[in-house]
């Protein structure tokens, strides 16, 4: 019982920082984008963690832990609506669901991360995508599609039945990619923003605070500590000290490198491909943190922050316009962060390396396919993009009617 106490006390510690990062990814989202567009951003995170933990309750526990039988395809299952915890002989709530944490704690800890694959999304839909159809794919995404795709793995699914399972100990596919080929969708099917693209040309368009950025970053970061030592599902010390010294080591190696590559390339120390360099780094390391070593960690960290500089270009390269750079580090280094797993650490084999291309193959088409349905179905019965003179002004004037900074607000266009 001491043992049960501990491992859920660190994991309701897990729990908490998890949800810190919403404030993260708020500050982040925010500090990139322009000021007349607070308001929006920050309901649309705020709506997400809500509405996200209830579906998740309702419906989206129990699709992603369904319960597989052995003879099932292992590709759908559902388990009821709503929590029903375990029930012992006797008919007494079984609080002890398993050997590391109750069932109270592994659905609050679950139910943190599901929210965060549809606020990949927000980030690279800013500025210009309608509140009301983003509320509708958020639902969706997050209620259904997301917890099906995390049944397959983390719910003893197909890929975890594999012959070599597909290994991704925190989500770099499950819960970053998920997010990332939903957001590459949405940005195709949104159109650039008003100025982002002139006479062939890209035009930078600047945050408007990046210090505010920076400190989103940094509680990224240190919501990791969550994200990543949670996931040991235990307070094994020796698992979660290691896990916690990868994590750090690859999201530093991540921003060095990136910096250090932005800076050659483009001849000026860009702060914001720091930043994305540091998350690119934790991206990465997330989907085998458990099976590295200190010196695996940072190679694929450093390899994360030269993807992230060539990644960002890349998409404006071919007119996409992602304004947090999501694409880039969630999709791009989520994809290099669970390869890595067949080619760095404990698991390093030719058989683990072809069944991470496997799950990364299957997550891109189930992903792919549905955003595409969901976004499409919405942008041809209801509109997906705001007027011109809406993005102009200001989406916090026109869906919210107020303003973040009343005070300063300055006619951006």
């Amino acid at each position: 019982m001491e043992l049960l106490t501990i491992n859920n006390v660190w994991m309701m510690i897990c729990t908490a920082l998890v949800f810190f990062m919403h404030l993260g990814f708020a500050f982040l989202e925010i500090g990139l984008t322009r000021q007349k567009n607070t308001i929006n951003i920050l309901f649309k995170n705020i709506f997400i963690i809500t509405v996200g933990l209830l579906l998740y309750c309702f419906v989206g526990f129990n699709l992603m832990y369904p319960g597989f039988s052995e003879s099932s395809l292992g590709i759908f299952g559902f388990a009821g609506f709503g929590l029903t915890s375990p029930v012992t002989d006797a008919g007494t709530l079984d609080l002890m669901y398993n050997e590391g944490y109750t069932y109270w704690t592994d659905f609050l800890f679950q139910g943190m991360f599901a929210a965060t694959a549809a606020t990949i999304v927000s980030g690279a839909v800013a500025e210009r995508m309608k509140i009301l159809p983003f509320m509708i794919f958020t639902l969706l995404y997050v209620g259904l599609v997301y917890p099906i795709a995390g049944s397959w793995k983390w719910g003893g699914g197909f890929l975890d039945q594999l012959t070599t399972p597909f290994y991704d100990f925190a989500g770099s596919t499950l819960v970053h990619s998920v997010g990332g080929w939903a957001a590459l969708v949405a940005v195709y099917l949104l159109g650039a923003r008003i100025g982002k693209f002139k006479n062939g040309k890209i035009q930078a368009i600047p945050g408007h605070n990046i210090p505010l950025a920076t400190a989103g970053v940094l509680i990224l970061w240190l919501g990791w500590f969550g994200f990543n030592g949670g996931s040991v599902l235990s307070a094994d010390p020796t698992l979660t000290s290691l896990t916690l010294v990868t994590t750090c080591l690859a999201a530093a190696a991540g921003g060095v490198v990136a910096s250090m590559v932005s800076t050659i390339l483009y001849k000026n120390l860009d702060l914001t491909m720091f930043l994305n360099g540091i998350l690119g780094g934790l991206v990465g390391i997330t989907a085998g943190a458990d099976q590295m070593s200190p010196t695996d960690a940072i190679a694929i960290g450093a390899i994360a922050g030269v993807i992230i500089v060539f990644a960002v270009s890349l998409v404006d390269k071919i007119k996409l316009d992602d304004p947090v750079g999501a694409i880039a580090v969630h999709l791009f280094c989520g994809i290099w962060g669970t390869l890595a797993v067949g080619i760095f650490g404990n698991l390093a084999s030719m058989d683990q390396f072809i069944s991470q291309l496997i799950g990364v193959g299957s997550y891109a088409a189930f992903c792919l396919v549905t955003s595409f349905v969901i976004i499409y179905v919405l942008k041809i019965t209801m509109g997906i993009r705001v007027s011109e003179e809406e993005e102009l002004e200001g989406l916090d004037v026109h869906e919210h009617g107020m303003d973040a900074y009343p005070d300063f607000r300055l006619n951006e266009h």
